[in-house]
Order: structure tokens, then C-alpha cells, then sequence
């Protein structure tokens, strides 16, 4: 009955072409973009969908500093910091985050996933009759945080300030509230109104949570993210970011007052019950940030390759979703199916991997593209990317303006 009612659920995912198949693929050290599929050892394919978006997973100093940390620790940290001893390096790392972030701590997660659902339950339940007032396009890590706890929820329209407003007249002033949203929003690629928000929150004595993971090493003096950026870091009561994306390895972390931050860790059973980052991938994490900080040529360089895509992508017709304002270069297709079709004729004729995004990462008819480019594309691969894209949609039929613009 049980494996019955699974088939079931499976087969009917597969029928709608949201059914997700694994694309496996080794990336080649030294060689970003560079990747090989598991079938065809020989043929390397280009990929333009990693979030490793400043190819830092593969810095020469980076990995030194993973390797003599393995030579000195061994691999793995043997358990919770709380039970099995916290490393001196992790204090590094998070007095590096806290500084990066202009803020009194930070605390550190396997996971950026983790981090924001266990800080999000931990604080709802430290104060069960705070209001949690979230984005609708809030990341999964979010919106699983507030469901697993019963404080009262509120959802307003995306950076819909209008509609944030009327949410927070509803409630007293003394009220507790917090308000959590994102810098980026990975899935459009749009900037959230971080400004008015914070003013909104000042007008209604509420908190303010801000998830930069996909601007922290993109954006900002030194690459702390969009608040650094607009010089508002001090303004925002909880910052939380991920070293999986820029920083190019995994973990997640919070920066916040002394207070909020020692308050997460003593009451968080995501944070206590959890085992530690491996001490080579904090040592990776620590050298990664620092050389972001150090090396501006990194941002540099991937504003350029962002730039000669949008100029080659609109002389060739193809449509970027108008809300993209960032490093994240979303192409709308609206149809799992075709969705899933480009992304295996990109990969089969062209020898590029774009991963189709479907729901539910992204609501049901607005499956997209979504392509990221990093400093280490080059020039060449960037207008092969342009002119294959061009080719897969003429032959699949998804833009039909395209093939009427072709002389």
C-alpha cells in the first residue's frame, strides 16, 4: 500500500515534467567551468549554473589552507562543538564574519540551509508571541523555519512595501515583530528594497532578519553583501549568509549583537544537537573570505561577464526576466517540459550544462534558465553560450519572435 501510493506520487511528478533527474558530472580542478559527465569521460561540458559564483571552491590558497588543516586535524571535528570541543579556527572564522558584517558576533552552521532554520525556530520560540512577517519568494530554509513553529505568520507581496505596511498597522507598536526577507533573491535575480524596509521597521518597533547569501562576495566593500553596499549593515539586526555560494565551499552562519547571537547558540537544538564543520572546511572558509575581501578583480571580472551576456543575450532575442538586477541571469520558458528539453539539447549538441529549474523552487508555469556566470568564463564561452541558447530555442519552438528575426 505505502510503495503504491510513492509510485503513484512519482509517476504523476513525472507525467507533469517536474520529476528531477541527477546530472552526474565531475568538475575538473584547475579547470573551472570545465566538467566531465560520468558517461563520457573524454567530452568536457561548460557549466553555467553553479553557485559557486566566483569559482573560489578552486583557489590555489585556498586549497592549501584545506589541506595542511586535514594534515594537522585530521577530516572530520568529531562531533558538536558543545560535546566534542570547539576548534580554536572556528572563533576565527566567526570573529572574521562578525567584522565583515560590522557586527558584536556571528556563530557558524554545517549548512546555510540550517543556519536560517534553526535561528528562525530558535527566535520564534524565545519569543512565542512574536509576529513573523516574511516575503512570499522567501528561500525553502526560510519558510521551514516559521512553519515548524505556532507563532502567528504574516506573508506580503514581494518587496511590496505598500502591502509590508499594512501588514505592520495591523499589529500594536509593543508587539514584538520581525521582519525577514532577502537582499538577492536567487530565483529572479531582483534586489530587495533593504532601505525601506529597515524604515518600516524603525516606524514599527520590529526586528529585522536579512538573508544576503547571494550577495555576500558579489556586493559591497569588500564583498559583505547589498547592506554593506548601501552602508546599512549596523541597521539590521540579524544577518545570516552562506559560504556554499562566493566563498565556494559549504557552512552557513548568523552575525548579530552579542545577545541574539549567544542566545542562538545556548537555545538552538539546530545549532547543539548538530555536528561542527569539518576543521579543513573552516580553515577553507576563513582563507576564502579573506582573499574575497583582499582581491576586488574577482567582483570585477564577473560584472564584466555579466554584462557581455545581457548585451549578446539582447542582441540575440533573448529575453532576461525584467526583474534581474544582479549576477543572476534568469531566461523564462514557463513549461517544465520545454524546460527539461532545452536543458538536455544544451548538454547533448552544445556541451553545456544549465540545470532546469522547476517547481518547486519556482511556481508551476514559470520554470526557467537559470544561468550564472562566474570570472573564469571566457569571453569565447560566453558567446557560444549566446549562440547555442539562440539555436535550442529556434529548433524547440519556445520564443517563436526569435525564428522571425533570423534573416
Amino acid at each position: 500500500m505505502y510503495q503504491k501510493y510513492l509510485r503513484d506520487k512519482l509517476e504523476k511528478l513525472k507525467l507533469s515534467g517536474q520529476y528531477r533527474n541527477f546530472t552526474y558530472l565531475n568538475r575538473i580542478c584547475g579547470q573551472y567551468p570545465l566538467a566531465q559527465l560520468r558517461s563520457e569521460k573524454n567530452k568536457s561540458v561548460v557549466v553555467w549554473c553553479s553557485n559557486d559564483y566566483l569559482g573560489m571552491s578552486e583557489n590555489d590558497t585556498v586549497l592549501q589552507e584545506m589541506h595542511k588543516a586535514i594534515d594537522r586535524y585530521g577530516a572530520g571535528s568529531g562531533g558538536s562543538r558543545n560535546i566534542s570541543g570547539s576548534y580554536e579556527m572556528y572563533e576565527h572564522l566567526e570573529s572574521e564574519l562578525a567584522q565583515w558584517h560590522k557586527k558584536e558576533a556571528a556563530l557558524v552552521f554545517p549548512t546555510g540551509f540550517t543556519s536560517n532554520d534553526a535561528t528562525i525556530q530558535c527566535l520564534l520560540r524565545l519569543f512565542p508571541e512574536l509576529v513573523v512577517i516574511s516575503d512570499e519568494l522567501n528561500h525553502a530554509s526560510i519558510v521551514n523555519g516559521i512553519r515548524a513553529t505556532k507563532n502567528n505568520r504574516e506573508i506580503f507581496q514581494h518587496n511590496d512595501i505598500e502591502h509590508l505596511e499594512q501588514i505592520l498597522k495591523k499589529y500594536p507598536y509593543n508587539r514584538p515583530k520581525i521582519i525577514i526577507f532577502e537582499s538577492v533573491y536567487s530565483m529572479d535575480g531582483d534586489i530587495s528594497p533593504v532601505e525601506e524596509i529597515i524604515s518600516l521597521a524603525k516606524k514599527y518597533n520590529s526586528l529585522t532578519y536579512l538573508d544576503e547569501v547571494h550577495a555576500v562576495g558579489i556586493y559591497g566593500p569588500e564583498g559583505a553583501g547589498i547592506a554593506a553596499e548601501r552602508n546599512i549593515s549596523e541597521q539590521i539586526d540579524i544577518i545570516q549568509g552562506t559560504m556554499a555560494k562566493s566563498i565556494g565551499i559549504i557552512g552557513g552562519y548568523i552575525a548579530s549583537s552579542n545577545e541574539f547571537i549567544d542566545s542562538i547558540r545556548s537555545f538552538s537544538t539546530g545549532f547543539i544537537f548538530t555536528t561542527s564543520l569539518p576543521p579543513s572546511v573552516t580553515a577553507g572558509c576563513l582563507a576564502s573570505i579573506r582573499y574575497i575581501k583582499e582581491n576586488n578583480y574577482l567582483r570585477e571580472q564577473l560584472y564584466l561577464n555579466t554584462s557581455r551576456i545581457r548585451v549578446l543575450f539582447k542582441e540575440k532575442n533573448i529575453p532576461l526576466m525584467a526583474g534581474s538586477q544582479t549576477h543572476i541571469l534568469p531566461v523564462m520558458i514557463g513549461n517544465a517540459q520545454d524546460c527539461r528539453n532545452a536543458a538536455e539539447r544544451l548538454l547533448q549538441v552544445h556541451s553545456i550544462y544549465i540545470q532546469p529549474i522547476n517547481y518547486p523552487s519556482v511556481p508551476i508555469g514559470t520554470e526557467r534558465f537559470r544561468i550564472n556566470v562566474t570570472p573564469n568564463h571566457t569571453l569565447e564561452q560566453i558567446e557560444q553560450l549566446a549562440d547555442a541558447v539562440q539555436e535550442v530555442f529556434q529548433y524547440l519552438n519556445i520564443y517563436p519572435f526569435i525564428n522571425k528575426t533570423k534573416k
